[in-house]
């Protein structure tokens, strides 16, 4: 399996650009160019004879160089709009599970799903005050069209009339 990689990596928009083209070879990467380095250099030793051939050619190593702002920041102004931009709000349902005893605390679900981007907060307040005690989460999953999802789980003892959100 022989594989190549482009991969543009962004830091405050496009204040900062890292360009990295890797090669891989049965899964392995053997060989990069490093858009902060201006170079090729070997990941493995099968990599050293491609990283010192390339870097003694001045056409290859300027097509590389370029493709920092021909590539990545090109790719950057075009899909900002639909990536960088893009912000869709939660779905969020509150529910309790079923709790086989009256002694036991009542553990409520907090289903957060269906946003982008991936950065969310979510907090539990019992009648307008925060609550911390006894919250856990699952991790963020993806779901695969760009939105993610997510659980928090608070386990309570709720008294008449207290009002979750």
């Amino acid at each position: 399996l022989i594989q190549e990689k482009f991969q543009c990596l962004y830091t405050n928009g496009t204040e900062r650009i890292r360009y990295l083209y890797r090669n891989y070879w049965g899964r392995q990467e053997y060989v990069r160019f490093d858009s902060d380095r201006g170079l090729f250099e070997p990941v493995t030793e099968l990599g050293r004879p491609d990283a010192e051939r390339w870097n003694r050619q001045p056409d290859t190593l300027q097509y590389y160089r370029g493709a920092l702002e021909r590539f990545c920041r090109h790719n950057y102004g075009v899909s900002e709009s639909y990536t960088v931009q893009r912000q869709v709000g939660p779905r969020v349902k509150i529910s309790p599970t079923q709790s086989d005893s009256l002694h036991h605390p009542t553990l409520l679900v907090c289903s957060v799903t269906g946003f982008y981007p991936s950065e969310i907060e979510i907090k539990w307040f019992r009648n307008g005050q925060e609550e911390t005690a006894g919250a856990v989460s699952t991790e963020l999953l993806q779901n695969g069209d760009w939105t993610f999802q997510i659980l928090v789980m608070l386990e309570t003892a709720p008294q008449r009339g207290d009002v979750y959100t």
